[in-house]
């Protein structure tokens, strides 16, 4: 939903300001007053191509910002803006955040329709038309369509596993005998996991086995040995404990060197328990060594990394598998396959019968509030064509589109080739208003709608777009009085003459309002028309 829309130097706009309500808005004005360049704003904001000759003379640059949300439970929305320089460049942002043209579209375009140019409108798509049977219906063809998806994933995946196994079987020559060889040649080392990197940690011990024991050895005579130090520390001790019955102060001394003897004598200990340990096995060092020889032997030839080694050993004996069961492997994967594709045909038939149940109805509710808008003898036509197994996408099975006759023994044809944008919008209309809440858009806007129509068929318009305007923020630009006392927010497009000419937007309320409907009814302010004007604002709840 569009919260606001402020313009600069667009068109003949030098600044203006939208601030559409939820439900129905209506811009009005005089022909030739610039509402088309405030839909060329909308248009920008969607994502369509910018063009320099869209800059107001004199500037240097045309900027479109919104604030838009999206959905109902969107509380803090989002913002996007547009620049388009006299040059010609463009440039985009969202939410303060430098993007692209293409990821404007994306965000913006699921959330408002335009309805009424034929460039811009979502009816002229067959896939809009299977998207709307699909959301009226989604009681019945959601968990039909879910259903088919989930076949067509499950039969692509055994297809492509068919595929593979196939492929592999059919795998001669070169790839076979470099397969034996990973196999054959990892077989022989037979490496299990994490052993390179203890023999990496162990390794280093072993080959320095006898300087190890041969340090620690020294350094436990250095300190147990005859003359060694603890032997000198003794004697210190010793000394100061004499000498600590005359000064106290070295007895404290004598206490310290105590505990460093202690200290000492664990460390020799523990040295000469170390030396005692190391294990110097000249046959084991050799297998040892050998063995990380082989270990990196490996890492060189199918490496870098261990890891490498075993994935390729696991590919290759995979290969190998493939290639000497191929058939019965290959038998086994067509059987998957035809049962994956027997549960996708009966997935498939399903969901075609729940849309062939709901299209019809869908057609007939629209031809409903198509006759209200004096279309009475139009009707659309659901049409389905099937497509080729290998043609069926996630949509289905079935080329499908909604096809529209004006009157009965008249050929249908496709929406897209009806001529008047007037008579589009109706339709796209009468769509949406039977969709309701169903409708995944947000915001419609409708220019044209309100083509060569007058009369009673102004006032079933009204009705509908109210109708509409229940369930969906709604933008009309109009030239009739029906719709226009009709809305919740006025607004009026006017233009000022002089050496630039310059449109401008107002909200008009009260007696802004009651003249300007008052124009729209008899293109004066005589007190006919706003007496006119005012009784029919009042009976619409406006006044």
């Amino acid at each position: 939903m569009i919260d606001e829309i402020h313009v600069e130097n667009l068109a003949l706009i030098r600044e203006a300001a939208l601030a559409p309500c939820a439900g129905l808005t209506v811009l009005t004005g005089e022909t030739g007053t610039g509402k088309t360049a405030l839909l060329s704003a909308l248009k920008l904001l969607m994502g369509e191509r910018a063009d320099a000759s869209q800059v107001r003379e004199g500037t240097k640059r045309a900027i479109v910002e919104g604030r838009v949300f999206n959905g109902a439970h969107d509380l803090e929305g989002f913002t996007v803006a547009r620049s388009v320089g006299a040059d010609g460049r463009s440039r985009v942002k969202i939410d303060g955040s430098i993007a692209g043209v293409r990821e404007l579209a994306d965000r913006m375009r699921p959330l408002i329709d335009l309805c009424g140019q034929h460039e811009h409108q979502r009816l002229l798509d067959a896939q809009s038309h299977v998207d709307m049977v699909d959301a009226w219906g989604a009681a019945t063809i959601t968990p039909a369509l879910e259903a088919y998806r989930s076949a067509l994933h499950d039969a692509r995946a055994a297809a492509a596993e068919l595929a593979r196994i196939e492929s592999a079987a059919r795998t001669q020559g070169s790839r076979v005998e470099e397969a034996r060889f990973v196999v054959e040649r990892v077989g022989e080392v037979d490496p299990k996991p994490g052993e390179l990197e203890e023999l990496e940690e162990s390794l280093p011990r072993a080959e320095h086995a006898e300087s190890l024991a041969r340090t620690a050895n020294d350094a436990q005579e250095a300190v147990l040995g005859e003359g060694g130090a603890l032997d000198a520390l003794n004697g210190a001790i010793f000394d100061l404990q004499r000498m600590g019955r005359v000064d106290p102060k070295l007895s404290e001394f004598a206490d310290t060197l105590s505990n460093a003897a202690i200290i000492m004598e664990d460390a020799a200990s523990d040295l000469r328990r170390y030396r005692d340990e190391v294990d110097y096995d000249p046959a084991e060092l050799a297998q040892a060594q050998e063995r990380f020889g082989a270990l990196r032997g490996l890492q060189r030839s199918f490496g870098p990394t261990m890891d490498d080694v075993f994935r390729r050993r696991d590919e290759a004996t995979e290969l190998l598998s493939l290639v000497d069961d191929g058939e019965e492997r290959v038998r086994r994967a067509r059987a998957a396959g035809d049962a994956a594709e027997q549960a996708l045909a009966t997935a498939a038939r399903k969901l075609k019968k729940a849309r062939a149940a709901v299209a019809p109805r869908f057609c007939r509710e629209v031809g409903k509030q198509m006759a209200r808008l004096e279309m009475s003898r139009a009707e659309l036509v659901w049409e389905s064509r099937p497509l080729p197994r290998a043609q069926w996408t996630e949509q289905g099975t079935e080329s499908s589109e909604l096809l529209y006759r004006s009157g009965a023994g008249l050929t249908p044809r496709p929406l897209r080739k009806i001529a008047s944008g007037g008579e589009l919008s109706r339709v796209m209309l009468a769509c949406k208003v039977v969709l309701g809440e169903a409708d995944a858009v947000d915001t419609l806007v409708f220019d044209e709608v309100d083509a060569g129509v007058g009369g009673a068929v102004a006032r079933s318009l009204a009705a509908v777009l109210a109708d509409l305007a229940r369930t969906h923020q709604v933008i009309v630009v109009t030239h009739l009085a029906q719709v226009a006392v009709l809305a919740e927010t006025h607004y009026v497009v006017s233009r000022l003459d002089g050496d630039l000419p310059e449109t401008q937007l107002t909200s008009v309320t009260g007696d802004q309002r009651v003249r300007e409907v008052a124009r729209m009814l008899s293109g004066d302010a005589s007190e006919e028309s706003l007496a006119h004007a005012e009784q029919m604002l009042r009976e619409a709840g406006r006044l």
